[in-house]
Parts: structure tokens; C-alpha cells; sequence
């Protein structure tokens, strides 16, 4: 399976880089005691005020409120997913506990404050492509699975041959391709869209991941896309 950034979408976005973390034989429902300490470690560092989540103000969702806005995305309306992830953490003092493998990424994005998402590849099909959408493409959000909307034309959206996998680029994940604790074979995300500054955070995240992974996989892979590596085979 393929992950590729469109040359339209890398374009316009010349200094993104994503890291693709593949897990195989991923065990979700044993103990994952690194998992949990890293959460409550997080939580805690909020309660005693030593950390906190990066906000709209801080120049890595910055941008990603600039790029929403560059495709017709109101970013206060419709939150790129690590500003929804730090927000709710900073309202609330914890993180969500969904299953090991998203608290994982989870406790990775809010971090570092990179976007993170994951699918489950046992229900992608074909090559997934980070392209423009053109409004024809379905999408059936996590968690409502009797809904079916229709991405706005030049939207940025990740999409496989069946329909779109991510919609205003990393806002929301599908329903079809939702990770779950029976997820055996994954793929995992994480973005910037300024290499030359995040560049560095951003490995350092896809590194963090690898080793809470690890314990729990049978292979992990690490592939980093961008636009003149645009394309990787997971």
C-alpha cells in the first residue's frame, strides 16, 4: 500500500513532511503500561502547570489554521485534530481514553502539537493519496456511521479507492477505517507543515511512537513523505 502527497497538494504546501508509522501484528488487547504512564505523566505535568497543550498561538497550529483557511475551512469551526485534542485536555485535565493504540497517538500529538491520525489497513483499499477533493468523493465520519457527506471542492483530503479517509485534511477520520482494539495492521500519521523549523519535532514524535508501538507489534516501519519524496509503500 502506497501513501502519496499530490504534486498539487505539495505545491502549495512545499515544506510539509509526514511521518508514516506502519505497526503489523499489533496487540491491542494486552496491557500497554508505557501507553498509560505517558498519559498520566501528561496530565499531571497539566495539573502542576510545569506543561501545557500548544494553543491557537502557538506557530504550529498557527499554521495549520493558515492552511485550513487557504482551502475554505473555518479552523475555529471545524479544529485541525491536535488543536481539538489540546483544547479539550486543557478544559478538562486529561486526555480520552479510546483503546492503547489511539491513546498512543494521541498522547504523542497533543506532545509535540502535530496533527495525528491512524487507519486501520485492513479496510483501506488501494493506494491512499493526499490530494484536493473535487466534491464527488463520500465520507462517513468516526462515530456516525449512517452519515455520508461530500467534501468541498479543493477541501485537502486523504482517500483510498473506496472514498475519503481524512476530511479538511486532518480534522476528522472515517468510520470505515476507524482503529479499534482488534486492529491488527495500522497506519499512523503524523504532520507538520514546516519542515525546516518542526522538522525535528516531528521525528522525534514518529520515534516516540515507534518505541510506545514496539512492545505490542510484531514489524514497525517508518516512512517520512514529502514533496520530493512524495510517495512510500507501507
Amino acid at each position: 500500500m502506497t501513501f502519496r502527497i499530490d504534486p498539487a497538494v505539495a505545491e502549495a504546501f512545499p515544506d510539509t513532511l509526514i511521518a508514516v508509522v506502519t505497526a503489523t501484528g499489533l496487540r491491542g488487547h494486552e496491557p500497554w503500561p508505557d501507553t498509560t504512564a505517558t498519559l498520566e505523566s501528561l496530565e499531571q505535568q497539566l495539573a502542576d502547570g510545569s506543561w501545557q497543550p500548544a494553543d491557537e498561538t502557538d506557530l504550529r497550529i498557527e499554521a495549520w489554521h493558515t492552511a485550513y483557511r487557504s482551502f475554505g475551512t473555518n479552523p475555529r469551526r471545524i479544529r485541525p485534530s491536535v488543536d481539538a485534542l489540546g483544547r479539550r485536555m486543557a478544559k478538562k485535565g486529561t486526555l480520552p481514553r479510546i483503546n492503547h493504540a489511539v491513546d498512543s497517538y494521541n498522547a504523542v500529538s497533543v506532545r509535540h502539537g502535530l496533527p495525528a491520525g491512524a487507519f486501520d489497513l485492513d479496510h483501506v483499499t488501494g493506494d491512499v493519496d493526499i490530494r484536493h477533493a473535487d466534491g464527488s468523493e463520500t465520507f462517513t465520519p468516526l462515530g456516525v456511521p449512517d452519515t455520508v457527506e461530500h467534501p468541498k471542492p479543493g477541501e485537502i483530503i486523504y482517500t483510498d479507492t473506496t472514498g475519503v479517509l481524512t476530511r479538511h485534511w486532518n480534522h476528522r477520520d472515517a468510520h470505515r477505517t476507524r482503529v479499534t482494539e482488534g486492529s491488527t495492521h495500522v497506519a499512523f500519521v503524523l504532520e507538520t507543515l514546516h519542515a525546516t523549523r518542526d522538522g525535528h519535532l516531528l521525528k522525534t514524535a514518529a520515534h516516540e511512537l515507534q518505541n510506545l508501538l514496539t512492545p505490542h507489534a510484531e514489524q514497525i516501519t517508518v516512512h517520512y513523505l514529502d514533496p520530493a519524496q512524495p510517495a512510500a509503500t507501507s
